[in-house]
């Protein structure tokens, strides 16, 4: 019986070993030996924490908070949705190694949970997304109206994002109620998938897996962006785009191949070769 309780124990301390938050922890341990004037920040973001899920739901709650709702009740929130939907920290999981793979800027699991907007924005609209969901509107808005305020990215609670996600710089991202985002899509500043008009039903872009989404480009109206396509930086896309291509333009067309397997995994943005041809090349 005693050994029957041993291994129980020990399948559910294996169950419970998170290496993407014990390296996290590993690498706050380093920043404050490297730079003790962050010591306080590091310790109640992270090393005064037990999981991921409670240190997110602190940082979360310490960057929106406001006159209007303290951290206390933001952290509660937060602590709750976690608590209930585990596939949202499985999310954040894949979003951290997402930025650290892609982002050149990035050297640390670290950084992104810290110091980037983008990855912040993404897991407090998670947050939204859920309390949407669960018929809580009006407090989905009220996170949606504060990621907005607090990181300058505007997702409304209502659209569908995977997981993988890579919004890097992340200023004035803008992301429509009917849209939907794949897994592993990467996406750069200043982005829209928005509407064209006042439709009221099904009415934003539909983004497959693996898409790259180059700075500034926007994408309207209820079209579909096929898997592991490229989108140039400053195109706008009106019609649907066919899997692995590359468009760019305004109005965008169809210039190339997306010239690998995973764009958004590459961040190869460089128009070259048979991708460099002018943007009305298909209509010859």
């Amino acid at each position: 019986m005693a050994h029957r309780e041993q291994i129980q124990n020990l399948s559910s301390d294996i169950h419970t070993v998170d290496p993407v938050w014990e390296r996290i922890r590993k690498e706050a341990g380093e920043a404050h030996s490297e730079e003790p004037m962050l010591g306080g920040l590091l310790h109640s973001t992270v090393l005064h924490h037990k999981s991921l899920a409670q240190a997110l739901g602190y940082r979360i709650a310490l960057k929106l908070a406001s006159g209007e709702m303290s951290e206390q009740l933001l952290r509660e929130v937060a602590d709750d949705v976690y608590t209930r939907n585990p596939d949202i920290l499985q999310a954040a999981r894949a979003d951290l190694v997402a930025v650290e793979e892609r982002d050149p800027a990035c050297h640390r699991l670290l950084q992104p949970l810290m110091f980037f907007k983008g990855f912040q924005a993404i897991q407090a609209y998670r947050i939204g997304h859920a309390l949407w969901v669960e018929g809580r509107k009006d407090l989905a808005y009220f996170f949606q109206m504060r990621v907005s305020e607090a990181f300058g990215i505007d997702i409304h609670p209502g659209a569908r994002i995977g997981r993988g996600i890579m919004i890097d710089h992340a200023h004035s991202i803008v992301i429509g109620e009917t849209a939907v985002v794949g897994n592993n899509v990467s996406m750069l500043h200043s982005v829209t998938l928005g509407g064209t008009g006042k439709e009221d039903e099904d009415r934003h872009p539909k983004i497959a897996d693996g898409v790259l989404i180059g700075a500034g480009a926007k994408v309207l109206g209820n079209i579909k962006v096929g898997h592991c396509s490229r989108i140039a930086a400053g195109s706008v896309v009106l019609q649907e785009i066919p899997p692995c291509k590359t468009v760019a333009g305004v109005p965008a067309k169809i210039v190339g191949e997306a010239g690998c397997d995973q764009p958004s995994v590459t961040m190869d943005q460089l128009l070259s070769g048979k991708q460099a041809l002018p943007v009305d090349a298909q209509d010859s």
